[in-house]
């Protein structure tokens, strides 16, 4: 298992100091600082979603068709793709915090030069950048998250945070009422002061960001074991502080690790594959259905709205949309930790699918309010289950390959779900509209109902019961089995 230069072995308790902690204003803080990504992804999918009938006309748009605003959908998720495997494997090879100020960093650049659009090439190459900083985000944040939150807590915080993606989505869709406003505001300027405004946020977070820590799991194991234990000893201090109680006890749960600077690439492959593979298995099929669904339907869904039930302002009906899927993730979330992950998994992912199959069957008979209705009801479900699979990624294989395990079940979810879903969507639009026949998209929603509920199935026989466990045991860290030989625990 030569992964890298070793320097030394050590025990320590680390992973139970901070699993021990009672929540407080400093965990806050740490999902305040992190959690605002999927705001931004949100901002993002939204304004392109609001804004397909203002980027089209040739003078104030960019002359694109329902199409075009497929591909660029199709874009940005492949964007998000590379830039998650790129920037994943860099996250667990130096750090979690370098990363995550990295990746906004590109995300803020993207987003700048979209708001400067020339033409729709320009606008599809500042899709990607901008893509690319959201999705190294997915595999920096989500590490560092799990990594700082109490095993009491990961749960609920993980599906919460990945859900407030619907926070950024209602917002782009209220300015959207304004800024599309032509009596407010120029036609040619509205749809760049939304792009502008998004990094704005971006900026402001980057502050927030400067005061969250290195993951000290991720010190110790690569040989900076001094700087973990003064962090964990400031955040003991300031918990103590913020409560006013002492903390529990530790428990008698040291891990022994044979550190590493590096972990090579061989080796986290093998794992993925050769140790875990009903974990791998398990991850592509909730990563596939979530992606599809969600990057087709809410891509596309604006042009929906425009093209077949005559909405010109379509900024209400996504906030509507947009809220419910909060809400979803919201107060569903503390279930994961009390009735736990399979359950859950399971039964989001399959009562969505069915209830998307029968919108499938019933909507010829939609209008835009009674079709919102029947979205806002569907992924008010499956917004949960959707957080859940990046919860599961995050939590089921070993710590040093976290960050790319995230990436890698992103990036081939996503590309098989979540390019295909916006391009055939946007294909069926274009179709369907010479007709005027809303139905022609029914095909598309039967496919997505399909992988969530194939991903429900799969959930229920190969989900992992990791509510209220360490992440050391849920997957030991290969220096672990490096410096103590012994069989994955499957918990």
């Amino acid at each position: 298992m030569a992964s890298g230069a070793q320097t030394g072995t050590i025990t320590t308790d680390i992973p139970a100091r901070l699993d021990r902690m009672p929540w407080s204003r400093w965990h806050w803080m740490i999902v305040i600082g992190l959690g605002t990504v999927w705001i931004l992804d949100g901002l993002e999918v939204t304004i392109v979603g609001s804004m397909s009938a203002a980027l089209k006309p040739e003078g104030t748009g960019l002359g694109m068709s329902s199409a075009d605003i497929g591909l660029a959908g199709a874009i940005y998720v492949a964007g998000a793709c590379v830039g998650a495997l790129f920037f994943g494997q860099l996250t667990d090879r130096f750090g979690r915090k370098k990363l995550f100020m990295i990746t906004l960093a590109v995300y803020l650049l993207g987003t700048v030069l979209t708001a400067f659009s020339m033409n729709p090439m320009w606008y599809f190459a500042c899709r990607f950048i901008t893509g690319t900083g959201i999705g190294g985000e997915y595999a920096a944040i989500n590490s560092a998250i799990d990594e700082l939150i109490p095993k009491k807590y990961r749960g609920r915080v993980d599906v919460a945070i990945n859900g407030s993606f619907w926070i950024g989505a209602a917002g782009g869709s209220l300015l959207t009422v304004v800024l599309l406003n032509e009596a407010i505001i120029d036609p040619s300027w509205g749809w760049r002061i939304a792009f502008a405004l998004g990094a704005v946020l971006a900026f402001g977070i980057l502050f927030v960001r400067k005061a969250v820590p290195e993951s000290p799991r991720w010190l110790f194991i690569h040989g900076r074991e001094e700087e973990a234990e003064r962090i964990v000893s400031d955040i003991e201090g300031r918990v103590r502080h913020d409560t006013g109680t002492d903390l529990p006890a530790v428990d008698d749960d040291s891990i022994r690790i044979r550190q590493r600077k590096t972990i090579s690439l061989v080796l986290i492959a093998r794992t993925v594959f050769a140790l875990y593979p009903r974990r791998t298995i398990l991850c592509f099929a909730l990563f596939v259905g979530q992606a599809f669904l969600y990057n087709a339907f809410f891509f596309t869904y604006g042009d929906t709205l425009t093209t077949f039930l005559g909405v010109e302002q379509t900024g209400w009906y996504l906030a509507i949309f947009a809220v419910s899927n909060f809400a979803g993730a919201l107060l569903l979330s503390p279930l994961f930790d009390k009735l736990g992950r399979v359950p859950m998994i399971t039964g989001t992912y399959v009562t969505s699918g069915v209830l998307l199959a029968i919108a499938g069957i019933m909507l010829g008979s939609f209008d835009a309010v009674t079709l919102t209705i029947a979205g806002a009801i569907i992924f008010f479900i499956a917004s949960a289950g959707a957080s859940a699979a990046y919860l599961t990624a995050s939590e089921i294989f070993p710590m040093e390959t976290r960050a790319l395990c995230i990436a890698f079940f992103y990036a081939i979810g996503t590309a098989a779900g979540g390019i295909s879903g916006p391009l055939l969507f946007g294909r069926l639009i274009d179709d369907a509209s010479a007709s005027g026949d809303i139905t022609g998209l029914a095909i598309g929603y039967f496919i997505g109902a399909a992988l969530m509920i194939a991903g429900g199935i799969a959930e229920a026989i190969l989900g992992v019961k990791a509510e209220g466990q360490s992440l050391e045991n849920i997957a030991k860290p290969l220096t672990v089995e490096d410096a103590e030989p012994s069989a994955p625990n499957p918990a």
